[in-house]
């Protein structure tokens, strides 16, 4: 199994930033990757970034340019800094992992995520 925490989440203003963070611990062979979704109201959870342990990332189309992910697999550690954030960023913000387990196949667990608000 793989716990995760999130922190950092909050209500800022436009333009204002915020850096989340999340914190892995379990009991696991390896992690895979580890990233960030979001949930905005009313629509689906989509992809904000994603960093492999090899260190290669991925983002959204939504957030490029704006916001930065980085991870530290010695520390089980991701975070993802947000910048010059818009109100289109509202949202809750979900922490996830892609595990080794004793099992065939990898699984992802998600953290319980963290509110961001942004508005004027």
């Amino acid at each position: 199994q793989v716990q995760l925490v999130e922190s950092g989440g909050g209500a800022v203003q436009p333009g204002d930033s915020l850096r989340l963070s999340c914190a892995a611990s379990g009991r696991f062979f390896e992690l895979i990757s580890m990233g960030w979704y979001r949930q905005r109201p009313g629509k689906q959870r989509e992809l904000v970034a994603i960093v492999g342990n090899d260190y290669s990332i991925n983002y959204g189309d939504s957030v490029k340019d704006r916001f930065t992910i980085s991870g530290n697999y010695v520390k089980k550690m991701v975070y993802l800094q947000m910048n010059s954030l818009e109100p289109g960023d509202t949202a809750g913000y979900y922490c996830f992992a892609r595990a080794q387990l004793a099992t065939p196949v990898p699984s992802v667990y998600w953290g319980q995520g963290v509110q961001v608000t942004v508005s004027s």
